[in-house]
C-alpha cells in the first residue's frame, strides 16, 4: 500500500467512524447516510485510490477542475456531484460528466440545465440549494435561493425534461440568525425538506454536513454529507 493510499484509508476509517457514532447517536441506521468526498484540488490520481478503498459518490465544484477530473476517471463507477455555484456558460461542460448538480439556485440555471441535459440525452438529478442567510427574493452569499423560493424552483426543475428533483442541499450560513448554528441550521433544512416531499415524494435526498459538522448534519437526518478535508488532509491547490 501506498503512503497516500495509507493515508487517504486511514482518514476514511476515522470519518466512517464519526458517521456510525452519529448515526447510533440520533437512532439512525448507517446505511441511511451517504458519504460524498469532495475531491475539488486534489488529483484524479487521489480519486482512483478512492475508489479502490470503496468511494462511489465524489464532489467538485469548479468546472475547469472537474472537467478534466472526470474525463481521467471515465472508466471507474463513480457518481460525480456538482457543489459550486454554477455559471450557465458552463452547464454544458458540467452536464456532460455530473450526475447531480446540488446548487440549483435560479430559474435561468433550471432552464439551461434542462437544454443542456435533453442535447445530452442524459437525466440529470438536481438539488435546490437552500441559503438560510438570504431574505426572501434574494440569493445567499454563497449561493442559494430564500427558503420561500424553494417551491417555485422545485415546480420548475419538476416540469424541465431532462431534469430529476431529487432534494436539497444547503450549506451552513456564515451570517445571519443561523451562523455558528448549525444543528439549527440542519433542523431548519429538515422542515424545509418535509414541505417540499409533501408535493415532491420523490425528492427525499438532504445533502449537509461537512468535514466539521457533519454529526449536526447526521443528527438532524441528512441523507448526504459532504467531506472533503478530513479524508483528503490539507494539500496544495492544483495549478
Amino acid at each position: 500500500m501506498t503512503d497516500r493510499k495509507a493515508e487517504l484509508a486511514a482518514n476514511l476509517a476515522q470519518v466512517e467512524e464519526r458517521i456510525v457514532s452519529a448515526c447510533a447517536a440520533a437512532g439512525r441506521k448507517r446505511e441511511e447516510v451517504t458519504l460524498i468526498v469532495v475531491t475539488k484540488t486534489y488529483p484524479a490520481s487521489d480519486v482512483r485510490i478512492l475508489h479502490q478503498l470503496g468511494v462511489r459518490h465524489v464532489a467538485e465544484n469548479r468546472d475547469q477542475d472537474a472537467a478534466p477530473k472526470a474525463a481521467t476517471c471515465a472508466d471507474l463507477s463513480l457518481t460525480w456531484h456538482f457543489v459550486g455555484q454554477l455559471q450557465t456558460n458552463k452547464v454544458r461542460s458540467v452536464t456532460s460528466y455530473a450526475d447531480v448538480v446540488q446548487s440549483v439556485d435560479r430559474a435561468k440555471l433550471v432552464a439551461a440545465l434542462s437544454a443542456a441535459a435533453v442535447r445530452g440525452e442524459r437525466e440529470l438529478g438536481c438539488l435546490i440549494q437552500v441559503a438560510l442567510d438570504a431574505e426572501s427574493g434574494e440569493r445567499g452569499e454563497r449561493g442559494g435561493v430564500a427558503p420561500d423560493g424553494v417551491e417555485e424552483l422545485a415546480v420548475a426543475v419538476d416540469e424541465a425534461p431532462g431534469l430529476r428533483l431529487d432534494g436539497l442541499m444547503t450549506v451552513a450560513p456564515l451570517a445571519g440568525e443561523y451562523a455558528g448554528r448549525q444543528r439549527a441550521a440542519f433542523d431548519r433544512l429538515m422542515e424545509i425538506s418535509s414541505r417540499l416531499r409533501a408535493g415532491h415524494p420523490a425528492a427525499n435526498m438532504v445533502s449537509a454536513g461537512m468535514s466539521g459538522d457533519l454529526e449536526d448534519a447526521v443528527t438532524a437526518g441528512a441523507t448526504h454529507v459532504r467531506v472533503g478535508t478530513a479524508v483528503l488532509g490539507v494539500r496544495p491547490r492544483l495549478g
